[in-house]
């Protein structure tokens, strides 16, 4: 991919940088007896109930509370927690390494869609893996759906970013692994990739 035209990327998380697997957080749920977590959750449709976690609308608390009575189950906080951070895997560190090489280039942003309970286990393992204190240490500006209460794929989202730092969206690239944020992007002018499989770094090889 020839970078030379891009003065900014907008990289997506989940996918992307951190490797993550939607089936394994219904497989746990499904564990504790929540035999339907399908009907509620996909990586391509959410019930109403993520999207307001996701937007910050309700709180972590209230998230186990709802979940609860959707499943008439008693639940400890340690198990809703568990079941919903299975999905999230490893942050490899060649990744890493690529976010810092290609910022000496390029301005780079980070735009997830994203919730209270997965930001405090991912940044826990930046913490204990790689030192860090938060992903916000290796781009320009961090964005997370559940602190600026947008996500993608909406227009606004994309226009908060593109208009907060001044980007040309003709000059930004967007990079995300979900087809409806790409054209969520798209529709903000933003050239944008849909990484469908393989890694990030053999996309940036030889810039």
């Amino acid at each position: 991919m020839d970078l030379s035209r891009f003065e900014a990327i907008i990289f997506d998380l989940g996918g992307v940088i951190l490797n993550i697997d939607y089936h394994l957080s219904a497989n746990a749920f499904k564990a504790i007896g929540a035999e339907d977590f399908d009907v509620l959750y996909s990586q391509a449709k959410q019930s109403d109930l993520f999207d307001r976690l996701e937007i910050g609308a309700i709180d972590a608390e209230d998230f186990r509370k709802e979940v609860r009575e959707i499943f008439r189950a008693k639940w400890t906080k340690q198990e809703i927690d568990s079941a919903w951070n299975a999905m999230l895997l490893d942050l490899p560190s060649e990744r890493l390494e690529l976010l810092k090489e290609l910022s000496t280039k390029h301005r780079i942003f980070l735009l997830s869609n994203t919730n209270e309970i997965h930001y405090d286990a991912y940044s826990e393992m930046l913490r204990e893996k790689f030192g860090l204190k938060d992903l916000s240490e290796l781009f320009e500006v961090a964005y997370f759906s559940h602190q600026i209460g947008m996500r993608k794929p909406d227009l606004e989202t994309f226009n908060h970013l593109i208009q907060e730092n001044g980007l040309d969206p003709k000059k930004t690239l967007f990079i995300d692994d979900s087809i409806q944020h790409i054209e969520g992007a798209k529709a903000a002018g933003i050239s944008s990739y849909h990484l469908k499989n393989g890694d990030i770094v053999d996309l940036f090889a030889g810039q």
